[in-house]
């Protein structure tokens, strides 16, 4: 049974939704402040977050980046703001979805599943992709370089593997977001270039001077071993 945590200030919502997603099967905590939602974090262990922006006492979006700066938790958010601008903001941020309000529990529920399913994929056949000193193992999802462990976030580790899984081929910003973000839209490329700035410091290189991920100008980002480039 899916655990979720929703964090909504409107009393009248919190208790609507929280009825609603436990008819669709779900177990619920709920939190009304941001403060509350931290804490629920670390007691309730929830599956994946519903997560409001307007919170009275920090705004969502930070709420989020506080998340994601301890743990790869699916969160959707769950908010009355529609522009575009906003979406785009909040996924690039590391949201996993993005619903506008008003919307039905069945909805909620649906998107929770995808994410889910996303976040913990079925366990593929033992697989491990070795390019030069990178080792990257695809079920256990751990990444060694050179011998010594390099610890990814969810996202940075599917980036590295969509790239791993066809070195030397040069993979573009619009596939890496299909593929990666499921977005296979224009207009975020900038989440690809963020995560690879992480991703290529993890690795102990930069842009400036690459050892595996080489960018290819107006085309996209190859991985190459060292010896290979």
């Amino acid at each position: 049974m899916v655990h979720l945590l929703v964090v909504e200030d409107d009393e009248v919502i919190r208790r609507s939704l929280a009825r609603g997603l436990t008819e669709q099967g779900a177990t619920v905590s709920v939190a009304a402040t941001a403060v509350e939602a931290i804490k629920a974090l670390a007691t309730e262990r929830p599956d994946a977050v519903m997560l409001d922006l307007g919170l009275p006492d920090l705004d969502g979006a930070d709420v989020l980046a506080l998340i994601r700066a301890q743990s790869d938790l699916p969160v959707v958010i769950a908010t009355a703001r529609d522009h575009d601008r906003d979406v785009v903001r909040l996924l690039d941020a590391g949201a996993d979805d993005y619903l506008v309000k008003p919307f039905s529990a069945a909805q909620a529920m649906a998107r929770v599943r995808a994410v889910l399913r996303r976040a913990i994929p079925a366990a593929p056949e033992e697989r491990r992709i070795v390019v030069g000193g990178l080792v990257v193992d695809e079920v256990a999802r751990t990444v060694t370089l050179d011998d010594a462990p390099v610890e990814l976030n969810r996202k940075e580790f599917d980036l590295l593997l969509a790239l791993a899984s066809r070195p030397g081929q040069v993979v573009s910003k619009r596939q890496l977001l299909a593929e990666v973000w499921q977005q296979p839209w224009g207009g975020a490329d900038r989440t690809v270039d963020v995560h690879l700035s992480w991703l290529r410091r993890k690795l102990g290189e930069t842009a400036a001077a690459p050892r595996y991920l080489h960018s290819v100008r107006g085309v996209g980002v190859k991985l190459l071993a060292p010896e290979d480039a």
